[in-house]
């Protein structure tokens, strides 16, 4: 086994370098161009928000999909550079304190919502697992506010304890849902990714 110089990231692979190469800052990039070369989530002209955007793969990615007639709004409560896009925008702040104020500054009526947020593990499996599930509870709470009717919703979750209630919550507000786990997703992580499509009116939602 070679020795690990100091510094060296642990879990860099290819995808790291050739995130690099294509000027990402993180490999999560082909996990999201995984999706919209399956699915085609974004198209241009879309207004997107990017729930825990840091580092700003996923913002970048989707600024260049939406084209210069969309918009994405990048959230998160670490501080990042501003995007180097013109119809890219990050506002630093907890996506899930949103008060009237916050909403009324990033506004509504989005065509998407991603999350790619995962919380501080503890290498624990059904602490971690609940800890996520959390965090997915609140990303779906914020989509269901911000989306308007027929949005799309992309989500990361742990596998494990309070994953099946989530699914359950996507039901019942998206007509349909995918579960899928990237090719580019490191074989060790039980990360996976569900997708909402067509956000229900309130009509049309179960209570």
């Amino acid at each position: 086994m070679k020795p690990v110089k100091k510094g060296q990231n642990l879990w860099r692979d290819h995808y790291t370098d050739k995130a690099k190469k294509a000027g990402f800052p993180a490999r999560s990039v082909f996990k999201l161009e995984e999706m919209q070369k399956k699915w085609k989530i974004l198209h241009p002209g879309q207004k997107v928000l990017d729930l825990g955007c840091a580092p700003g793969s996923w913002l970048k990615y989707a600024s260049q999909t939406v084209g210069g007639s969309g918009q994405v709004i990048g959230i998160d409560i670490q501080p990042m550079e501003q995007p180097d896009k013109p119809n890219a925008q990050f506002i630093q702040g907890d996506a899930f304190e949103m008060d009237q104020d916050f909403l009324d500054r990033i506004g509504r009526d989005f065509d998407v919502v991603l999350s790619d947020m995962a919380p501080n593990t503890s290498g624990i499996r059904n602490v971690d697992a609940l800890k996520s599930a959390a965090l997915c509870d609140s990303a779906l709470a914020t989509a269901i506010t911000v989306l308007k009717p027929g949005g799309t919703f992309v989500c990361k979750i742990f596998q494990g304890e309070g994953f099946d209630a989530f699914i359950k919550d996507v039901k019942m507000y998206f007509t349909k849902h995918k579960i899928f786990k990237p090719e580019s997703t490191r074989k060790a992580s039980r990360e996976i990714y569900v997708v909402g499509w067509s956000k229900k009116g309130e009509s049309h939602v179960r209570t």
